[in-house]
Order: C-alpha cells, then sequence, then structure tokens
C-alpha cells in the first residue's frame, strides 16, 4: 500500500531515483530544457524548483548561508558545472520571479512504447514567449482610418479660413 507517500516512485530504487533525478536536473539548468516522459518531468519538476530557490536566496544572504545554500545544492544535483551555472545565470535570471521556474509542455506519445512524452523548461529562458510577451507592451492602438496627421494638418488651414472670412 502507498498510504502518506507524495511523491511518484517512478518504479526505481530510491538510490536510482535520486540518481536519476539528479542527472536529469544537471542536464536542465546546462542545456535549459529537456525531453522526457510525463511522469518524470512532473518528479524532476519537484525536485528542482527547491535548488532553484537556494540558489536564488544566496545572492540575498551572507556568506556562509551563500555557502551552505551551494553545498546542500551540490549534495542534491553532484555536478559542479551544473551548480556553477545555477548560481550565477539561472539564479541571475530568475532573481525577481516568486515561484514556478519551470514549465511542462506536453509532446504526444512515444513512437517505440506510447509513453506520454513532455517538454519540461526553464521559464525564463525561452525567447519565444518572452520576446512575445515584451513588444506587446510597447505597441499602441491606433485606428484603421489614419486619419490622425491629415486632420492636424487640415486643421489650421481651416481656421485661416475662418479668419479670412470672418476680416471679409
Amino acid at each position: 500500500m502507498r498510504h502518506g507517500k507524495k511523491f511518484n516512485h517512478l518504479g526505481r530504487t530510491a538510490a536510482h531515483r535520486k540518481a536519476m533525478l539528479a542527472n536529469m536536473a544537471s542536464s536542465l539548468i546546462e542545456h535549459k530544457r529537456i525531453n522526457t516522459t510525463v511522469a518524470k518531468a512532473k518528479a524532476l519538476k519537484q525536485f528542482v524548483e527547491p535548488l532553484i530557490t537556494k540558489a536564488k536566496t544566496e545572492n540575498n544572504q551572507t556568506t556562509e548561508k551563500g555557502t551552505h545554500n551551494r553545498r546542500v545544492v551540490f549534495s542534491n544535483l553532484r555536478s559542479k558545472e551544473a551548480v556553477t551555472e545555477l548560481f550565477s545565470t539561472v539564479a541571475e535570471k530568475v532573481g525577481d520571479r516568486p515561484g514556478g521556474y519551470t514549465r511542462i509542455i506536453k509532446l504526444g506519445n512515444r513512437l517505440g512504447d506510447n509513453a506520454d512524452m513532455a517538454m519540461i523548461e526553464l521559464v525564463d529562458f525561452n525567447e519565444l514567449y518572452n520576446a512575445g510577451k515584451a513588444p506587446a507592451k510597447k505597441t499602441t492602438r491606433r485606428s484603421r482610418r489614419g486619419g490622425g496627421k491629415k486632420v492636424e494638418a487640415a486643421a489650421p488651414v481651416a481656421e485661416t479660413k475662418v479668419a479670412d472670412d470672418s476680416e471679409e
């Protein structure tokens, strides 16, 4: 029975599961996006988001707390390159985000065994979604008539005609 067991065991032993999640998290941090099954993506999301939070809060803490956070993250990730990338590039990019650092996008079924596949990615590193949001704020709505400049140019002419009519 699985009473009170709140995470997916993924059909693996504890050591195999921890090693697999550490490898997947390292790949996600280094490549910013990986393809995997939906179940593994959901398990990875629960695994990696607290690590990103520790990396983000490292910059706001004293050096002792920052060193402790690095050691805790390294004990989970087991990769110096991934820890360095996480604490420099990723933590800087997600500094103002309150949570939700990853996004899972379902891709369909795998051809070999019909498993549900998904792409998990770091949210702030997707140029397509972020680029689409930035220009939307800069654009302004304009009417389709396009008479803004022509009406302004015609207005002084109308005033002069009125002035000429009043003088005669």
